[in-house]
Order: C-alpha cells, then sequence, then structure tokens
C-alpha cells in the first residue's frame, strides 16, 4: 500500500471513530452509569480499573474478537452474517443488544459518504465491531491498527461518561487514557490474531450492571 493510501485509511479511521461521527456514542454508557450507581466505580481509579476489566475479560475483548472476524471476513457476506447474529447474541442485556445494534446501523449508514462495496455485505442488524472491522478492511485499514484505534475510541466514550457522571474529572480522565494506552495496544495485537473460538469473558459484575441498568429510574444514559 503507498504512503499516499495510508493516510488516507487514517484519515477515514480518524473520522469513523471520532466522537462527531453521526452514530450517537455519547447517549451510551455500556452499563457504566449502574455502576457508579451501585458505589463500584467510585472515582479514576475504580473507572480505570473497570475499563481495564472490559478490555481483558468483557465486551470491549469480545467486541476486539467480532471486529478481526469481520475485518477476515470483509469480502464474504455469509460469513458477515454469521458474525453479525453471534455479535447479537452475546448481548448480555437488553440494553447492550440496543447499543450495539443501533450504533452499528448507524455506522453503516454514515460511512456511506464513502462509497465502497463492502457497504453491501454486512447483514441490515448488525453490531457495532462487526460493522467497523468490515468497512474498515474494504477501506484498507490495518487489523491491528484499526483494533487500536476502535479500543481506544470505546474507552474514550466511556471515560467521557465517567466524567458526566462525575467520578473523574477532566485531567484525571486524560490521565486514564494515557494509563491504559499499553493495554489497549495489547489487546489490539493479541486480538487481531484470534478467531471466534477465543470469545467468552468474565466481566460478571459489568454484565449485572448493565441489567440493573434497565430498571434505573433517573439516568443520563440510555444503557
Amino acid at each position: 500500500m503507498s504512503q499516499g493510501l495510508d493516510t488516507q485509511a487514517l484519515l477515514r479511521l480518524m473520522a469513523w471513530l471520532s466522537p462527531a461521527f453521526p452514530i450517537g456514542g455519547f447517549a451510551w454508557s455500556g452499563g457504566l452509569e449502574r455502576a457508579v450507581f451501585d458505589g463500584l466505580v467510585k472515582n479514576a481509579a475504580g473507572l480505570t480499573d473497570w475499563l481495564s476489566m472490559l478490555l481483558r475479560h468483557g465486551v470491549l475483548w469480545n467486541d476486539a474478537v467480532l471486529f478481526a472476524e469481520a475485518w477476515r471476513q470483509s469480502g464474504n457476506e455469509a460469513m458477515l452474517k454469521e458474525a453479525a447474529e453471534l455479535g447479537l447474541a452475546l448481548a448480555g442485556s437488553a440494553e447492550r443488544f440496543a447499543e450495539t445494534l443501533s450504533l452499528g446501523k448507524a455506522f453503516v449508514a454514515a460511512a456511506a459518504a464513502w462509497p465502497d462495496g463492502v457497504l453491501e455485505r454486512p447483514p441490515a442488524n448488525v453490531p457495532f465491531p462487526v460493522a467497523v472491522g468490515a468497512v474498515a478492511a474494504g477501506h484498507g485499514v490495518h487489523t491491528e491498527k484499526g483494533l487500536a484505534a476502535y479500543l481506544h475510541a470505546a474507552v474514550s466514550q466511556s471515560v467521557s461518561a465517567g466524567i458526566r457522571l462525575g467520578v473523574a474529572g477532566q485531567t484525571e480522565g486524560v490521565a486514564i487514557l494515557a494509563g491504559l494506552e499499553g493495554l489497549i495496544a495489547e489487546t489490539a495485537e493479541r486480538a487481531s490474531g484470534t478467531t471466534l473460538a477465543d470469545l467468552g469473558g468474565a466481566a460478571v459484575q459489568a454484565e449485572i450492571a448493565s441489567l440493573r441498568h434497565e430498571t434505573q429510574h433517573s439516568r443520563l444514559f440510555r444503557s
């Protein structure tokens, strides 16, 4: 790939995973709001631990595995459908299902600003990591770099949610992102060589928080 295409792929990746990309990511917390409400996350250190858990053993790890599979299968409509169905089946709560599906569908719609045949291959009901992985591959984004950007964007969104929930300040939020750089890079590298057999997790508290959020009356986020 030429240097020009490298730069073009980088610019597109930056646009797709920017907070300004119109997919509505700001509306979701992935259960973090309930974790704060229940006292599981009380401060910046707790938020760091929470995000580390999701990267190692939780939804962010599974998202990374699904991203990698979608990247590899970007030219195979049947395999993308299988990955999408599995990704939706893995959603541990109604809100998690709604979150990943809403973001995935919105991502494909917004990415149409960069016309490409890959946009026709994911099914209509596509979870977010499958959508991003397939489109990234279609536009020549390297797997590991795409994964690192995806995970960094997910962590950044959670940090932003944590700031709005009052468990960290802006300076602490930046420090959290800096402190998690190594784990994000490590997770991206590890996930880039995975298969669907590597799906799985042990973030039980995070799953319970996502379920409990469904009955929370006063809230800022949809999940």
